[in-house]
């Protein structure tokens, strides 16, 4: 398998367990390895027959920067699924996320996480919604995941 890297992705942003962290900020460093087939680019030479590096980069800061979460594993849970939704090429991802100069009685570097996932081991379905009307004003919807067809 052939892969592409980012490494050292840094973005400031507000994520954390205490309120405080997500008031005050840290400093994030993200290091993707994107595992793809890079025959069919490598002949080519076409940026569409392979995945964009520069738009993964700008996905990975817009998705750090614009949700708060608590925990890492949520945020690069959140990095995986959506490089998954939007690059069909991509087969597997590594994703380590890391927090600089975490609060703690301790001095350390930082703190992370590293999460690999395949596509397989990624269950995204497309959602249908209903919205029901009643006549008392009030708005009823389901959301289910919608069965494929054999």
């Amino acid at each position: 398998m052939d892969s592409i890297l980012l490494n050292g992705l840094e973005f400031y942003a507000y994520h954390g367990v205490s309120e405080a962290e997500q008031r005050v900020g840290h400093r994030y460093r993200v290091d993707a390895t994107l595992e793809i087939d890079a025959r069919r680019s490598g002949q080519t030479d076409a940026l569409n027959d392979t995945v964009d590096y520069a738009r993964v980069a700008q996905l990975l800061v817009q998705i750090g920067t614009e949700n708060q979460y608590r925990l890492l594993e949520a945020l690069g849970t959140q990095m995986v699924e959506t490089l998954f939704e939007e690059f069909p090429l991509i087969e597997a991802i590594l994703l380590r996320v890391q927090k600089a100069c975490p609060p703690m009685n301790a001095v350390i570097a930082s703190v992370g996480v590293e999460i690999y996932r395949t596509r397989d081991d990624i269950a995204i379905q497309p959602r249908v919604r209903l919205t029901v009307v009643g006549d008392d004003e009030e708005d009823l919807e389901i959301s289910s995941p919608v069965e494929e067809a054999p």
